[in-house]
């Protein structure tokens, strides 16, 4: 038997309601996955590699000063390392100004040595080496001038040497923090929906108990009837 033009609208009205069937409660995970993966991935390719090189200079006492003052005196080095008057020492060997020097050095003190770590990043490995190996020598020398009243020198400990390998993070690491950001996101969202339903789902007794009450009109005319019967 032939179907009639009935059963076929019917028949294609429920294979068009089957195809656009919502998707699953749980899509926002794998789909924030996935946008930090991508986002992740694009950031580790696009961004250029950093290096970092780091220089030691300690703190060495003289015959009449006691060591934990080279360590408090390593401690007051370590801060004024990227001051204004050091960089300016250090910003003809490093070739490059003095404001961008000031944003690619850092240094680092230790609470138990007297030890100053002093680390220059750059594009360049070799402009890395050559950042710290400037600021550290520029530290020993404006140190070292009053040495004789402080009683503490600054050596250059170690010097730095162009690094090998990038400090900054790679494409696969980059895409790897980028899927994990974009899961934990998705996994918000989806403890978050449920909330906001439950939200919505007991605000609308309130609203229809409010609803069925009289207004205050009403209420005072019911009183003026009863009191007239």
């Amino acid at each position: 038997m032939a179907d009639t033009p009935d059963q076929k609208k019917s028949d294609h009205r429920s294979e068009r309601k089957r195809r656009l069937l919502p998707p699953p409660a749980w899509w926002p995970l794998p789909a924030c996955a996935l946008l930090g993966l991508a986002a992740g991935g694009a950031y580790g390719v696009l961004k250029a590699p950093e290096y970092a090189a780091t220089s030691y200079v300690v703190a060495v006492p003289n015959e009449t000063t006691e060591p934990a003052t080279a360590l408090g005196f390593a401690q007051a080095y370590g801060r004024i390392a990227t001051s204004s008057s050091t960089l300016a020492y250090a910003q003809p060997r490093a070739g490059i100004s003095a404001q961008r020097l000031r944003t690619q050095v850092r240094a680092e003190t230790s609470p138990d040595s007297p030890m100053i770590a002093i680390t220059g990043t750059s594009k360049s490995p070799s402009e890395a080496a050559d950042i710290a190996n400037a600021v550290a020598d520029a530290l020993s020398l404006s140190s070292n001038q009053a040495a004789k009243n402080t009683g503490v020198q600054l050596l250059l400990f170690n010097q730095a040497v162009a690094p090998s390998d990038p400090a900054s993070p790679s494409a696969a690491l980059s895409g790897a923090v980028g899927l994990c950001a974009g899961g934990l996101l998705g996994g918000l969202w989806l403890l978050a929906r449920p909330a906001r339903r439950k939200e919505q789902g007991t605000g609308r007794p309130v609203v229809e108990e409010y609803a069925s009450l009289p207004a205050q009109g009403e209420h005072t005319e019911t009183k003026e009837k009863e009191s007239v019967r």
